[in-house]
């Protein structure tokens, strides 16, 4: 069974490869594109044939289901998506199957198997209509947070944060003005409620904004050390598979 992989993250990338490998010896990756423009060009090459698509929702240059509205894709696809619950009734509607972000093996193989099953191609037209007319939903993204300090209720805008962390079973939130808060919300809600555009979550403990950051030191190990204004009280670090997509977002 030949596969094509559309995923814009390297790490991710390699992981699903990897992973596909491992369980399923007749399957044969031919191809990896990451955006919407490489993936049609890659799609209207009459030598290339593929069974199955693993193809992720957000690429590098926009939204997969462009891929649909530029070329006949006659194979079956199996999409794959962290969030955004209306790209999962979407897939439904289309009678095609998800994975959810982080890929499981036990999700993976009944995708797979689910697959293998099913005679038909992806109903394009159908999938298309269940986003809304061609048009998939924007996703929003939190604008402001509600957080308490001593009696006091305090409203602050997202674009006025600067990092999020976690320490000793907290979650802190750094404003731009040099401010402490602690949040209720864990770092794995916080990092799908803000804009990727402008968030990065570096480590499983911390999520630094774009405008945070002032400087990136080299570290032994392949890691990165952020140097972020306001100054953090922690050392602030890329974890080593978070970097080649870190430096990614960064060239955006």
């Amino acid at each position: 069974m030949n596969v094509l992989i559309v995923e814009d993250e390297i790490m991710a990338q390699k992981s699903l490869t990897r992973v596909l490998t491992q369980n399923f010896p007749d399957i044969k990756i031919i191809g990896c594109t990451s955006s919407v423009k490489s993936t049609v060009a890659w799609l209207k090459d009459p030598a290339n044939t593929v069974d199955v698509i693993f193809m992720d929702v957000e690429l590098s240059d926009g939204e997969c289901f462009e891929i649909f509205r530029q070329v006949n894709v006659k194979a079956k696809v199996i999409m794959t998506t962290a969030y955004d619950s209306y790209a999962l009734k979407a897939f439904e509607a289309g009678s095609i199957d998800y994975l959810l972000k982080p890929i499981e093996p036990d999700s993976l193989k009944r995708a797979v198997a689910r697959c293998r099953m099913s005679g038909g191609q992806i109903d394009a037209e159908a999938l298309l209509k269940a986003i809304g007319n061609g048009t998939s939903a924007k996703k929003e993204y939190k604008e402001r947070y509600i957080v308490r300090f001593n009696d006091r209720i305090v409203p602050l805008l997202t674009s006025n944060i600067a990092y999020v962390y976690s320490e000793e079973k907290n979650n802190y939130l750094v404003t731009f003005d040099e401010q402490r808060y602690i949040i209720d919300s864990s770092l794995d809600v916080i990092s799908e409620e803000f804009n990727p555009e402008y968030f990065f979550r570096i480590s499983r403990g911390c999520i630094v904004s774009l405008k945070a950051i002032k400087s990136i030191i080299k570290q032994a190990g392949g890691r990165l050390r952020i140097v972020a204004e306001p100054a953090s009280s922690f050392e602030m670090t890329v974890s080593r598979s978070r970097v080649d997509d870190f430096l990614k977002w960064l060239e955006r």
